[in-house]
């Protein structure tokens, strides 16, 4: 298919090898946290299995109800930015509806203007680093009634509380989650897609970069 979602998570992983040897080689990390991050590594295939089986019926569900919004707004914070911007990007690229990727930390310095009940919020709230200040953006859409579509970790019970509908995810490291995190947005990019009768392989006006050069 021409949206490709094996090209990012082959990109974040062969990034991730190659920013692991040079921590490794300049000592600026240790032989276990090096080889803990490996062991890791090894494993996230299973996870995205497991969260590409747990997350269908889910997203499906999600999409019947969002298919027909005009826009989306997903935020991420940290490792998790650029899995906003990997979201909003498959959801316009595949279904044609317009949606935008932020900053978590920058969302009262412009998207917040447009958040009422008919804005749907996708926002990445897996456990990490930034976990508190993502409820803390969770708890400011809310009280504008956004709609709340929330990627959290496994067990998760505080978001789970405040958002609309929640997809959970296998737990990893946080230099590792956009590898999992990505999977239930591109299922649900590729659902609403379907439901609005779009071709999913051939998006119109997109083709391969080989083949326009």
């Amino acid at each position: 298919g021409v949206a490709s979602t094996k090209a990012f998570t082959t990109q974040i992983t062969v990034l991730t090898m190659i920013a692991l040897r040079l921590a490794k080689a300049k000592g600026t990390m240790s032989n276990s946290d090096f080889h803990r991050y490996l062991q890791e590594l090894e494993v996230i295939p299973e996870k995205v299995a497991e969260a590409l089986s747990s997350t269908n019926e889910i997203a499906k569900e999600i999409a019947s109800i969002y298919k027909d919004a005009p826009n989306c707004l997903y935020l991420g914070r940290g490792y998790n930015f650029p899995v906003a911007l990997e979201g909003a990007l498959k959801l316009k690229e595949i279904s044609y509806i317009h949606a935008e990727g932020y900053p978590a930390a920058e969302m009262k310095h412009g998207p917040i203007a447009l958040i009422d009940e008919k804005m749907p919020v996708v926002v990445i709230a897996s456990k990490q680093e930034h976990y508190d200040k993502v409820v803390s953006n969770i708890q400011e859409i809310k009280a504008r009634s956004g709609k709340i579509i929330a990627i959290v970790t496994k067990g998760d019970v505080q978001v789970k509380g405040l958002a609309d509908h929640v997809i959970e995810i296998p737990e990893t490291s946080d230099a590792l989650s956009p590898l999992l995190t990505t999977i239930p947005l591109q299922v649900l990019s590729y659902h609403i897609a379907v439901l609005r009768g779009c071709n999913v392989d051939q998006p119109r006006n997109l083709a391969k970069s080989v083949t326009v050069e």
